[in-house]
């Protein structure tokens, strides 16, 4: 018996129709995760359009699990979802941090509660629509994870902190198709969600505008009978805009409303390009100055999970991504005695952003990652 994780969208259908055909026993689990109505409504309170997680999507799964012949449920999460993504998501914007939700989704409830509920349905093993892979290695005694053949939709960078647990649960029967191989699966088998398009935007800020999902969540009157945790930060009010030097040049509108790198919408004019090289949430202050002083030789990464071994113990040379499309460098990892890694670049780096994750590579192979700091 596999578990599918159901998203409603063309990769985890085609999943699905695939193992179907190679004569696997299948149930299927869709997460209802977030209410779209909650906060991300238009003038007339109608939600704004959403390619991932909304009603439409769920209705899709279901369509598709009927369709292929496999029992299908879905699984309330919205609490959890909250919980665990939802809120870090918007105290990190609020701390001075760039998050990267979809990892965390993953980490948290994608696998983690997907594999509790495969137990409970006696599967063995839990499939998704993800574009990776996963094999045993004899000689580490380990599970790995690996790169999907197909390099353009790689998303092994977004499920670096899956536990050996998990791997060994994990199973992605697209980690060796291309995108048109996958839709032709679903189109032979007669899914409604062939030619659906792809989700690019974090599911709960359908239209993009963190900032402004994050002032309407702190604004927004919780619903009757939830019991999370207080956010410990609510530092939306404008303060300065410095140079390097110190020196103010202007006011910021919040800084939920920045991230390192930006060099758009800052509000101020200089003989010269400006951006975003620090967000000081302790004072209050965007820091701007030049393309120069985007460029950092070392940054230092916690709460690394590591995959092909428990610790890292002797430094090692991988290719390291600051984000999830930035180009891969070359850079040496050494173990600090707090627990972090320092990441010594083989080259200056550009616009290294705190609360990104930071994954590494050795060919093939996802060596771990963790949270720049």
């Amino acid at each position: 018996m596999i578990a599918v994780a159901m998203s409603g969208g063309v990769d985890s259908s085609a999943a699905a129709a695939l193992l179907k055909s190679q004569g696997h026993e299948l149930v299927g689990f869709s997460m209802q995760l977030w209410n779209q109505r909650r906060i991300n409504v238009g003038p007339e309170g109608e939600p704004l359009p959403s390619r991932c997680c909304s009603l439409d999507d769920l209705y899709d799964a279901r369509a598709v699990a009927h369709k292929i012949g496999f029992p299908f449920y879905v699984v309330n999460m919205e609490d959890d979802f909250e919980r665990d993504v939802v809120q870090p998501f918007v105290n990190n914007y609020l701390n001075g941090l760039t998050p990267s939700p979809c990892v965390q989704c993953n980490s948290f409830l994608k696998f983690d509660k997907l594999v509790e509920l495969a137990k409970t349905a006696d599967a063995t093993k839990v499939a998704t629509g993800h574009y990776a892979r996963v094999t045993w290695d004899d000689a580490r005694g380990r599970w790995l994870l690996l790169r999907s053949v197909n390099r353009a939709k790689d998303q092994s960078y977004f499920l670096f902190e899956l536990t050996q647990e998990q791997l060994s649960y994990a199973f992605f029967p697209l980690g060796e198709m291309t995108k048109q191989e996958v839709r032709d699966i679903a189109e032979a088998a007669g899914l409604p969600t062939a030619q659906k398009p792809e989700s690019q935007e974090i599911c709960f800020v359908p239209d993009g505008n963190y900032a402004q999902f994050i002032e309407r969540y702190l604004a927004e009157d919780k619903p009757a009978g939830k019991t999370l945790p207080v956010l410990n930060n609510y530092k939306t009010a404008p303060g300065e805009i410095v140079t390097t030097a110190g020196e103010v040049i202007g006011t910021h509108t919040g800084i939920h409303r920045y991230t390192v790198g930006q060099r758009k919408g800052l509000g101020i004019s200089a003989p010269e390009p400006l951006y975003v090289v620090a967000v000081d949430a302790k004072q209050n202050r965007v820091v701007v100055g030049s393309s120069d002083d985007l460029l950092k030789s070392t940054m230092t990464v916690n709460r690394t999970n590591w995959i092909p071994f428990d610790a890292l113990r002797e430094p090692l040379h991988v290719s390291v991504k600051i984000r999830s499309r930035a180009e891969e460098a070359g850079a040496t990892l050494t173990a600090q005695a707090d627990g972090s890694v320092l990441v010594t670049f083989d080259e200056p780096q550009r616009a290294v952003t705190p609360g990104q994750a930071a994954v590494f590579y050795d060919g093939e192979i996802v060596v771990g990652g963790g949270w720049i700091v």
